[in-house]
Parts: C-alpha cells; sequence; structure tokens
C-alpha cells in the first residue's frame, strides 16, 4: 500500500468530524502544488513535502493537528497558528469541532512552506554537498 492509500484509510478509519477536517486540510495542501507529495512517516503519520517537508498532521483525542515543519520560518499574516509557538523552528495550526478551515490562508502558508524548502533547503544541501567535496580533496 502507499502512502497515498495510507492516508485514505487513515481518513476513512475516523468516524467522527475529524475524518471530514482531516480530509478537508489534505485536499487544500493538494491544491496548491502539484508536486506536492504524500509519505507515511514515523509509523502512522501522513506527511506532505516539496523540496523539503511541509507539514504532517494527525488527529488527536479533541483536535486535528497539522505541524509546519519550518512553521517559525514562514510568514503567518492570517494568524493561522495557534499552537507550537515557543518552538523555533515548527508551528502548529490546531483544528477544533466545528472550525471552519481558512482555506484561502492555509494554500498561503503551504506556498510560503514551498518557497522556504525551495529557497533555503535545496542551498544548504548544496552547501554541505560542496563541504563534502571540499573536504575529499
Amino acid at each position: 500500500m502507499n502512502a497515498s492509500e495510507r492516508i485514505d484509510q487513515l481518513i476513512e478509519g475516523i468516524a467522527d468530524w475529524r475524518g471530514k477536517t482531516f480530509a478537508s486540510v489534505r485536499k487544500t495542501i493538494l491544491e496548491v502544488d502539484p508536486g506536492i507529495v504524500e509519505e507515511w512517516k514515523w509509523m502512522g503519520s501522513p506527511v506532505w513535502s516539496r523540496d523539503g517537508m511541509i507539514a504532517v498532521a494527525n488527529a488527536h483525542k479533541g483536535k486535528v493537528k497539522l505541524t509546519f515543519a519550518h512553521g517559525a520560518k514562514l510568514p503567518d499574516p492570517d494568524k493561522l497558528f495557534n499552537a507550537g509557538l515557543e518552538g523555533n523552528a515548527r508551528r502548529a495550526i490546531d483544528f477544533f469541532e466545528g472550525q471552519d478551515i481558512n482555506e484561502p490562508a492555509l494554500k498561503k502558508l503551504v506556498r510560503a512552506a514551498i518557497d522556504y524548502n525551495k529557497n533555503n533547503l535545496k542551498k544548504n544541501a548544496a552547501v554541505k554537498a560542496g563541504a563534502r567535496k571540499g573536504n575529499q580533496a
């Protein structure tokens, strides 16, 4: 079973409002860029990546949590981040029952995460690769 099928199965197994919210969050993320890849990591967590990790989602008791790997580096003008605000790297959005998903704002955050990955992670990987080659001389 591939990652997308596992995520389908996970969502189908959540019978309450969290399954519907999880599905909506997933749909919104995937609409941002056709190059986004779904992955299945850490023994059961859906992850979305594009030139590096964008976010991971989990259904918890009473909420759906979407954690952005480099959220502390992302602009959040719509103030979606409401959890993990004290961290140096990650930021999260906790979705609660009855809460509407601000899809345009979430798409902006996903786009910002992709831009961050392209502008920073690839650059850092190239620098590290160059350093390794230089060490071999």
